[in-house]
């Protein structure tokens, strides 16, 4: 995980990961981060793993408005950027979710994490 970049932003971020299984394999909160950004993060992340898809699909869908509001009616499902499920070899290998900030920068943060999750892998 590239908490470094984060930490060298000074944005106060919350990281979850989860494996493959959904199973919780990391919790990382930043010292300023809100304690609601906890839950949201891993939220973000198990939605990544259970749709196989960034969750940046979710918000877009429900941003256009019409039958993309249908997605706020899944529970479990978070429509907000930041959740990615890193692929290897056409397999997702788990999941990372990033909360504290704008979607946006929780999804380059979420980015970071990923690349570095790839890197092990590689």
């Amino acid at each position: 995980m590239r908490a470094a970049e984060a930490e060298r932003l000074q944005w106060p971020l919350v990281t979850a990961i989860v494996d493959g299984g959904g199973h919780p394999v990391m919790l990382h909160k930043l010292d300023q981060a809100q304690y609601g950004s906890i839950p949201v993060a891993q939220a973000k992340a198990e939605t990544a793993l259970r749709f196989r898809r960034p969750t940046k699909a979710f918000e877009d869908a429900v941003a256009a408005g019409g039958l993309g509001l249908r997605l706020l009616g899944i529970d479990g499902l978070s429509p907000l950027e930041g959740g990615l499920p890193p692929i290897v070899g056409g397999e997702v290998i788990g999941a990372i979710g990033v909360s504290g900030t704008h979607s946006v920068q929780d999804a380059q943060i979420a980015q970071a994490g990923a690349d570095g999750l790839l890197e092990h892998h590689a």
